[in-house]
């Protein structure tokens, strides 16, 4: 890490991963693996607790999945992040950084505005998702998955070096043309307990990307009519920065 620091510096970047010591240590024989600091409220709301990264988080609470979504789409929930590696970027050139690793327009995000996006490779391809936060304290606030830390750091120290010796923007127009290439692939797939039907994301070759074009998709080995629907599927009712 001490060495990630003096490199982005020569840049005018300052990248800082916040410390594991946000969480708590287990006793005795589950010394291994590490407490959030709402591990007791998730123990007193009926949490199951399982091992995620070297942590104990909740799977489930006393109420089924679907009750805890419906719950979350009529009302709100908090996601605790703080088993996940969350990164201040620092610097002048810490967007053109950014959007050199993630698919968002991290240059329209508004003071203390978020958005969802993917890490992706030279290539093009996924690597992960992630959530990146244009702060009005003057740097970026990235979260991202706690099973990927170690791969998600190098990730972004790597392309950090890419920058410092090339100067250039990699990745975006090897991803257009990589995604138009492309065979139809679903990529995930689940239920919707508020459309009560399947959804599912995937690439289509370009011309069959309209929305309401009608698909064929194979659901075990049997296939099933699709169509393609803007995103999200539900329509959002939470506040978001003007």
């Amino acid at each position: 890490m001490q060495r990630t620091v003096s490199m982005v510096s020569r840049m005018g970047l300052r990248l800082q991963a916040l410390p594991l010591s946000l969480g708590r240590p287990l006793s005795c024989a589950q010394d291994v693996l590490r407490r959030t600091p709402l591990y007791d409220f998730h123990l007193a709301h009926g949490g199951k607790m399982v091992a995620f990264a070297g942590w104990s988080l909740p799977v489930q609470y006393r109420d089924s999945h679907v009750d805890s979504h419906l719950h979350t789409r009529q009302h709100c929930s908090l996601f605790d992040v703080s088993h996940m590696l969350q990164t201040k970027i620092f610097g002048s050139d810490r967007v053109k950084m950014m959007e050199s690793l993630v698919v968002g327009d991290i240059a329209e995000l508004k003071p203390n505005q978020g958005t969802l996006s993917l890490f992706t490779n030279e290539a093009g391809g996924i690597l992960d998702d992630l959530i990146v936060t244009n702060t009005s304290e003057g740097h970026l606030y990235v979260v991202s998955n706690a099973g990927c830390r170690e791969k998600d750091l190098t990730l972004m120290q790597d392309r950090v070096r890419e920058l410092q010796n090339t100067g250039g923007d990699i990745g975006l127009e090897v991803m257009d043309n990589a995604l138009l290439a492309l065979q139809g692939t679903v990529t995930s797939g689940c239920p919707s307990p508020c459309l009560k039907k399947n959804v599912a994301m995937g690439y289509v070759p370009y011309e069959h990307s309209r929305p309401g074009t009608l698909l064929l998709v194979e659901v075990r080995r049997k296939q099933q009519v699709a169509v393609v629907s803007k995103m999200p599927f539900v329509p959002t009712s939470y506040y978001t920065l003007k």
